[in-house]
């Protein structure tokens, strides 16, 4: 075995060490998907989906490159990782890999768009000494205008660290 020191870069994922506990972001992923997609405008939006978008799969045409679309929500999974600000508009995003259309594509591009303006952004664990496990669930039923099924969400807290 050999000791390589603290942590500071794990499969994409940049560790930064400080007394308020370890700091995790993907600046250097996040900006290679930004990058693979080829965003050339500046256009930064300050939420990742628009308010109460209710997408289905027979609005738009469909796409031309499917896999460009599939590997771009792949992407912004494992981006999820270090930003559950994302998770809803990704977990919107990926229930069309089958068979994206015009307006999905357009949700996933914002999504890019917002990436761009928080790319600094990442997930804080707390060095607190508490190590309460807190968490909050809400469901909205049959809102999902495809299959009218409910649609859970939950946040789970380490602490005061998000970490689900």
């Amino acid at each position: 075995m050999k000791d390589l020191g603290p942590l500071q870069y794990f499969l994409g994922i940049e560790v930064a060490s400080s007394p308020k506990g370890y700091f995790l972001s993907q600046v250097k992923y996040a900006n290679e998907v930004i990058h693979h997609v080829g965003l050339t405008d500046t256009k930064v939006f300050d939420t990742p989906t628009k308010l109460n978008v209710k997408l289905n799969s027979t609005d738009g045409v469909p796409l031309d490159d499917l896999i460009l679309y599939r590997e771009l929500v792949g992407c912004l999974v494992y981006l999820t990782v270090t930003r559950p600000d994302l998770a809803y508009a990704v977990h919107v995003v990926s229930q069309f890999v089958f068979a994206p259309r015009s307006p999905h594509w357009a949700t996933l591009v914002q999504i890019l768009h917002h990436l761009r303006g928080t790319i600094f952004q990442g997930l804080l664990l707390s060095s607190t000494f508490s190590l309460d496990l807190v968490a909050y669930a809400d469901s909205d039923w049959a809102s999902d205008v495809t299959d009218c099924k409910s649609m859970p969400g939950f946040y789970m807290f380490l602490a005061d660290s998000l970490i689900s």
